[in-house]
């Protein structure tokens, strides 16, 4: 193992992470349409009892996700959570609300009233994936930060703070990039079409299956228009390169798509993606009775965003480019742990499939049985 391929390899994991985290926002945008797919207020605690056997995976991926960037990648860690903090807390808030709404909304006692925490499952389920995706866009838009590794030897330096961020945003400002909020929305619209096949699948409701075909064509088409206009300026716009002999970083013309056809395997996952996504999506909207589009959808997101992720950070790319100063831009090879930081974690990666079975027999215990109505009247129903 060279101290190159454990540095692609703990990029692959945590890109592995990103994609799974993207598929298990379903939770947020079946809340974020759960007025429209529950008609009724029992239809309405079906769909939140629904999601809220599930959000804790997508809670806990995130922290894993970050976790294992600040682990293996500790200069992006500090350099993005620590300067872009606010918007960091911002998605940290809304679920944080998410957590508090599913335990308080119908708990004896509830002074707010269930509307109120009902609101604040959908405001995570609209805010969590916007500012989520908007994240991600920044490994192509590029962020303000400014990177100043002398601060640590230098005996005059005020602060010996490696980063830091050029304006007061923190963050914010990316939001004011049209692209970061195309990419963002785009993400709202998966979540929701993705939430409403899960919803479809996991809940044994003939009212809610027939409004659910109808709600996902209009969260569908959206969500395409979108990823395909993201998809074709991500291709043909210039990408931040760089020389891995000197370490220069560089603009360069229709770079990701360069690195698509230097990668053709990214290439081959992100095409088989795409169509996955489309044939969940499509035979849900034209067949009655499929019900399970939920699962090539979901496998064709977690294929299609680790293609993206990847494709911003191999070959020679600066995968957290600066805006503020070019030469600050981050790539696996200057924003690493040591060889043996990352020698040591890989052995104990070793595990992950493990936890990734014991994740697969938990989610299918927990939806061994349909939930239907009765359900929602036991005392563990939220």
């Amino acid at each position: 193992m060279t101290y190159e391929f454990l540095q692609h390899y703990w990029c692959f994991i945590v890109s592995l992470l990103g994609a799974i985290l993207v598929f298990l926002l379903f939770v947020q945008g079946a809340n974020s349409v759960a007025r429209s797919l529950g008609y009724t207020e029992e239809g309405r605690r079906l769909v939140y009892n629904s999601t809220g056997r599930k959000w804790e995976f997508t809670f806990t991926t995130l922290v894993t996700f970050g976790g294992a960037f600040f682990a293996s990648f500790p200069l992006f860690y500090s350099t993005s959570f620590g300067g872009a903090y606010w918007l960091w807390m911002l998605i940290l808030f809304t679920f944080v609300l998410q957590a508090v709404s599913y335990e308080f909304q119908n708990k004896i006692g509830n002074f707010l009233g269930p509307k109120t925490f009902q609101f604040f499952l959908t405001l995570n389920g609209i805010v969590g994936p916007l500012l989520l995706g908007g994240a991600v866009a920044t490994f192509f838009e590029g962020s303000n930060f400014i990177i100043e590794k002398n601060n640590l030897i230098d005996a005059g330096a005020i602060t010996p703070i490696i980063s830091r961020w050029a304006n007061a945003s923190h963050g914010l400002d990316a939001l004011l990039n049209p692209w970061v909020l195309v990419l963002g929305f785009a993400v709202v619209f998966l979540a929701r079409v993705l939430g409403i096949l899960y919803v479809m699948n996991n809940v044994n409701d003939e009212d809610i299956r027939s409004r659910g075909s109808v709600r996902l064509i209009g969260a569908a088409v959206p969500f395409v228009v979108l990823f395909v206009a993201y998809l074709v300026h991500v291709l043909l716009k210039d990408g931040f390169a760089f020389d891995p002999a000197t370490g220069v970083i560089f603009m360069e013309p229709y770079k990701y798509l360069h690195n698509f056809l230097d990668m053709w395997y990214l290439l081959i996952i992100l095409l088989i993606g795409v169509v996955l996504v489309l044939f969940g999506i499509g035979k849900t909207i034209v067949s009655k009775d499929y019900v399970c589009g939920i699962w090539p959808a979901g496998i064709g997101t977690v294929l299609t965003v680790l293609a993206l992720l990847l494709s911003c950070a191999w070959n020679n790319t600066a995968y957290y480019p600066s805006t503020a100063d070019l030469q600050s831009s981050l790539t696996l090879q200057n924003s690493c742990s040591s060889e043996f930081t990352l020698t040591t974690m890989f052995w104990v990666s070793l595990l992950v499939p493990f936890v990734l079975a014991y994740i697969i027999y938990a989610w299918r215990a927990i939806d061994k049985k349909k939930l239907d109505k009765e359900e929602i009247q036991t005392d563990h129903a939220y």
